[in-house]
């Protein structure tokens, strides 16, 4: 039986990490800080993975692989870019081990020192520009649009399982543009297809903005997010789309021949999503009995489970079970039959219940005598007796309906849970209570770095769509020119 998870208002981070260990998403590694992603968590992965691949491919984007080490001088190259990632670099400086010969067993070797120290990518901005340099001779050679899927690590001090990890699975998008229009358009371009994802396939409503000069991407213009609210009121950032400008051009000599002949830098971007996007599921929807998932991103959308007595009600139940399994794959529905007999039906509904997946369809003896079968909503845990006649059909209408109620219910707790204030006091009271807070802000970094401090909450975004009417500095009174999106964060 499924062990009993910490409620969340009595500990919401307890209750996030039993999720993700209990429902056989993660674990802890031997390497501290790193993790291990186990095949259920890995197949919702995946999901997410081709899902947004084929958006990437849909918009003219090519895979390509790029190394993982980056020569050290490479990422030297661009002021702002090195001091952003120094501190969370792992650097290589031998290529071998020896033994000891005082019996200490292994060591490193000092005759085996690189001559130029290694950097494992904590992002691939710098090795792919000094690639592109090669690529890239004449206006023909444009636009170039290239994602990787890959590892990166960055070496985090407090790590959460998929929140943060030393290393981690994403996907980074590299292009270069002839002019600074197509650049920006690539940038919004690409942070609207974060937000079509995350909204359409994970159910989870996003806010779209622009962050401020200090929390930019090292050696940006312009970086673009999308901000999620999780059930604890805590925003997480979700995606980034970077208006790189010419500053990597300029950093790796990346110039190209224009129709007139004359010799100019290109224009670049870059954007990524994260195995991140895993603990925002997570919190987004799950409950107090389990992880709950969208039917779009679920590995098993439904799984059958026989109930019986004797041999020979088992057989002619599974034999139904079977059929009716056979009738959702045809009809595109992931599905599982579980006839495994050494489990008790119980142990079943609590285990397919911890694990999220959206409907439980059961068969017992009387359902047989009707042809007919229990459905159960993971989501709002409620069940109905449906006809086993048009299964199919109505089973794909019901998890459509899943998929939308688990949108409606994530965006009604956005709007709720986000409000306006105009004094400190307020502003103080409603970031405490978990809420997302629109204020006005004076626009300098000296103030928001204070709030900040005082407060713990930062600033999430400058919302596309926001109040543009000036008002006062939450903090200091003096004049701002809009509001802003306020919250505690992961």
């Amino acid at each position: 039986m499924a062990k009993k998870l910490t409620p969340r208002n009595e500990d919401y981070s307890k209750w996030y990490n039993e999720i993700v260990v209990d429902a056989d998403l993660a674990q802890h590694s031997d390497v501290k800080g790193c993790m291990v992603i186990k095949p259920y968590g890995y197949a919702i992965w995946e999901r997410m993975k081709d899902v947004l691949d084929g958006m990437f491919k849909e918009t003219g984007h090519m895979n390509a692989y790029f190394p993982l080490f980056i020569p050290k001088s490479y990422l030297s190259k661009e002021a702002d870019h090195v001091e952003g990632f120094a501190k969370e670099c792992a650097v290589v400086t031998h290529y071998r081990l020896k033994n000891d010969t005082n019996g200490g067993g292994l060591v490193v070797d000092p005759d085996a020192k690189l001559d130029e120290e290694l950097i494992v990518r904590p992002t691939s901005e710098t090795i792919i520009w000094n690639t592109y340099r090669k690529w890239i001779q004449s206006y023909r050679d444009l636009p170039l649009l290239i994602n990787q899927w890959a590892n990166v690590v960055r070496w985090e001090m407090r790590t959460r399982l998929f929140l943060r990890t030393t290393e981690f699975l994403w996907q980074e998008g590299h292009t270069a543009h002839e002019t600074e229009q197509e650049a920006k358009e690539e940038t919004r371009q690409m942070l609207e297809i974060y937000a079509k994802f995350t909204e359409g396939w994970m159910a989870m409503p996003v806010i779209k903005g622009n962050k401020t000069e200090s929390e930019r991407f090292a050696g940006a213009l312009d970086t673009l997010c999308i901000e999620a609210m999780m059930q604890d009121g805590k925003a997480l950032q979700a995606g980034t789309s970077h208006f790189l400008g010419q500053n990597f051009a300029r950093a790796f000599d990346v110039k190209f021949a224009t129709k007139e002949g004359k010799q100019e830098l290109v224009w670049a971007t870059s954007w990524g999503v994260s195995t991140r996007l895993m603990g925002a599921l997570v919190m987004t929807h799950s409950d107090d009995a389990g992880l709950v998932l969208p039917p779009k991103l679920a590995p098993i959308e439904v799984v059958i489970v026989p109930i019986y007595k004797g041999q020979e009600q088992m057989d002619e139940i599974v034999a139904k079970c079977k059929e009716i399994e056979s009738e959702l794959r045809g009809a595109g529905i992931r599905v599982k039959l579980d006839a495994d007999d050494s489990k008790r039906s119980g142990w079943k509904f609590a285990e397919y219940e911890l694990k999220g997946v959206p409907l439980r369809l059961a068969v017992g003896p009387r359902d047989l005598e009707k042809n007919s079968c229990e459905l159960a909503r993971r989501d709002t845990r409620t069940k109905s007796f449906e006809p086993l006649e048009g299964i199919a059909e109505a089973i794909k209408t019901l998890l459509d309906t899943i998929q939308s109620d688990l949108y409606t219910s994530a965006s009604e707790r956005l709007a709720s849970n986000t409000v306006e204030v105009d004094n400190w006091d307020d502003f103080k009271e409603q970031v405490n209570n978990g809420q997302f807070v629109m204020a006005h802000w004076d626009g300098t970094s000296e103030t928001e770095d204070l709030i900040s401090q005082e407060t713990k909450a930062s600033i999430r975004c400058l919302p596309f769509d926001g109040d543009l009417t000036p008002g006062s500095c939450i903090k200091t009174g003096n004049p701002s020119a809009r509001r802003v999106l306020f919250a505690k964060a992961y």
